[in-house]
């Protein structure tokens, strides 16, 4: 980005981390948005420094944090998608350098900790946002249209899977037993379909978990189930899985009036990890894959009506974070909302570990 439509010069973006999430998430989306500016990226891998600078010409590339933050001045915010154990202490960093920051989630592996930072933020005047991307889904998109136009009455039920078969574990941190990683399901696909489901029905006053470690090798998590009952009344059950041979719903929502079926992950994704860039037609999804909105029949046997589904919109959370630090617009995803998501996985933790609900 050489600048915005106002003449004034972009948003320049240090970025902690080259793996997954750095490469094919937030290095792609920083360099589509108007008004940042991806500066430099912080890997102290040579080769995803080469990669990153294959990818971006104009970045530069530092190996270590203090090489990052001796630069803070001439930062104006700083990303955090680093291995999960990283985000507190980076994070924190980067608010005591002056820094605006951005953190993948989960932002923590506590509440607490979540909230400390968060006091942090708000102390040295700073936007602290958590990187929920997936409440810009399609899916989720298109849910809460239908909820907002009253298609499905009132909700009772609400299901959500982000399901994979991946019968042999890939190894890193991800599946390590060791609490210190933050690894498992729980919290990384969890922290999705939980704040998902928050943002949709609100604060939760029970939780129920079922936590195992299927696979031969595995260390951390890899089938999990949990049940929420939300203050409002609303039951939702949340799945997450690597070992599910048969991929259910993403989503089956069922209400007084009519529930609704959607089958299928948001492109989004897929498209990022083909090196695709946002664009014309972005987030856009085949009609062959649109949901259902129905009452008494299966969406399998034709029942139901086609429901469109709303183009799923990634960019919209950095033009969201752009806008927060230009003009003082809302913060996309505020630190308090992901340490609300917190609560519930570690509450998740403790009903997987002890087979009892836990209350909130």
């Amino acid at each position: 980005m050489t600048g915005t439509p106002s003449g004034n010069p972009p948003l320049r973006v240090g970025l902690v981390g080259y793996g997954l999430a750095g490469s094919v998430f937030h290095a792609p989306l920083i360099a589509a948005t108007e008004g940042l500016a991806l500066d430099t990226v912080l890997t102290s891998n040579p080769e995803r420094q080469r990669q990153a600078r294959a990818e971006f010409p104009d970045v530069r590339t530092v190996a270590a944090p203090d090489e990052l933050f001796d630069r803070a001045g001439d930062l104006d915010l700083v990303v955090v998608a680093s291995p999960n154990k990283t985000h507190v202490p980076l994070a924190t960093r980067a608010l005591e350098a002056g820094l605006p920051v951005v953190v993948d989630k989960p932002v923590a592996g506590t509440a607490a900790e979540a909230r400390a930072l968060a006091t942090l933020a708000e102390e040295r005047g700073l936007l602290l946002s958590v990187f929920q991307n997936r409440r810009w889904d399609n899916d989720f998109l298109t849910l809460r249209k239908l909820l907002a136009e009253g298609a499905l009455g009132e909700v009772w039920r609400f299901e959500s899977r982000f399901e994979r078969w991946r019968p042999q574990p890939k190894g890193g941190w991800r599946e390590s037993g060791d609490p210190a990683e933050i690894g498992g399901l729980l919290y990384d696909l969890g922290s999705h379909v939980v704040d998902q489901a928050l943002v949709l029905f609100g604060p939760v006053t029970q939780v129920y978990a079922e936590s195992v470690v299927r696979r031969a090798g595995a260390e951390a998590d890899d089938d999990t189930f949990l049940a929420l009952t939300h203050a409002n009344g609303v039951r939702s059950h949340l799945y997450v899985s690597s070992t599910a041979a048969q991929l259910g719903p993403r989503f089956r929502v069922l209400g007084s009036k009519a529930g609704y079926v959607k089958h299928g992950l948001d492109p989004q994704e897929a498209a990022l990890r083909e090196g695709k860039r946002p664009g014309p037609g972005w987030g856009e999804e085949d009609e062959s894959l649109w949901g259902r909105v129905g009452a008494g029949d299966s969406p399998l046997t034709g029942g139901g009506q086609v429901a469109a589904t709303v183009a799923g919109d990634y960019p919209a959370y950095y033009a969201a974070v752009a806008k927060a630090l230009r003009e003082g617009g809302p913060n996309p995803v505020d630190a308090l909302e992901a340490a609300a998501a917190l609560d519930v996985l570690e509450a998740a933790r403790r009903s997987a570990r002890d087979g009892v609900v836990v209350s909130l």
